[in-house]
């Protein structure tokens, strides 16, 4: 079977993770460009930005046009967080090193890349798999906390080329006072905006294949209708809780080839 078939029919995933929890895109998308397409790490953080952002940007339209977005809370912290990811694609990470020597030991810019992501999907596991309760306690939005939430996502985002919903939606819940499905819907409008404006950091890069990411996003945006469909006959606490599990997994399994194999 061509491995590119694979690849691309895996992305369908990333569309259907987005469409049913509203996060996890990127915590696909990356493992599947690296170990799958072999697609070498530093640029898949660039494709993920840009698959991620382009898919979400189609689930964060269909929640506006339902009235579940909070367009107040996308500037707040949005502008943030995408200053921050533009900040880190085209200025700080072309500055690292493609070897790093910590004492005796020299660590390549991938595998540094690939263990921060595992550690990035790992985090996002133990949140689906022991979500917290989260609760409304202020009654106005702390706009300092938002912004801080948003710069920090932004490095993250930056680094890894993960969209954080998973770290956006607590963050709006606790600090700006929404509901669960309007955190949803703005978190996706948040990561759309993060992700593609920093895509502008890579855009130049003569090495995109535009044909893979093109046909590789427009198979995701399917999968986020389909996704979006299923919500109606999954119970969300049993997906998450599923999928985190998944993650885990996969996150020990890059963890595991990067520093041990």
């Amino acid at each position: 079977m061509d491995i590119a078939f694979v690849g691309y029919a895996l992305a369908l995933l990333v569309g259907i993770s987005l469409g049913l929890i509203g996060s996890g895109g990127s915590i696909l998308t990356v493992p599947i460009l690296v170990y799958i397409l072999k697609i070498e790490p530093f640029l898949a953080t660039a494709y993920s930005l840009f698959i991620v952002g382009s898919t979400a940007l189609v689930g964060g339209v269909q929640n506006a046009i339902n009235r579940k977005v909070n367009y107040k809370l996308v500037l707040l912290f949005g502008i943030p967080s995408l200053l921050a990811v533009y900040v880190m694609r085209a200025y700080v990470l072309p500055l690292v090193p493609d070897t790093i020597a910590i004492g005796s030991l020299n660590l390549s810019k991938n595998v540094i890349l690939m263990v921060l992501f595992a550690l990035v999907m790992f985090a996002s596991a133990m949140k689906m798999i022991r979500p917290k309760a989260i609760t409304q306690t202020q009654s106005q939005p702390q706009q300092i906390q938002l912004i801080l939430q948003g710069v920090l996502i932004g490095v993250v985002a930056g680094t890894v080329g993960a969209g954080g919903g998973f770290l956006i939606i607590p963050a709006l819940i606790l600090f700006a006072n929404v509901s669960m499905k309007e955190a949803v819907g703005t978190s996706l409008f948040i990561i759309a905006i993060q992700s593609l404006f920093g895509f502008l950091g890579d855009v130049s890069n003569p090495l995109l294949d535009w044909n893979l990411l093109l046909t590789f996003s427009a198979i995701s945006i399917v999968g986020i209708f389909l996704g979006i469909f299923l919500t109606r006959y999954i119970p969300d606490h049993n997906l998450k809780k599923g999928f985190g599990y998944f993650v885990l997994l996969m996150a020990l399994y890059i963890f595991s080839k990067e520093v041990f194999f």
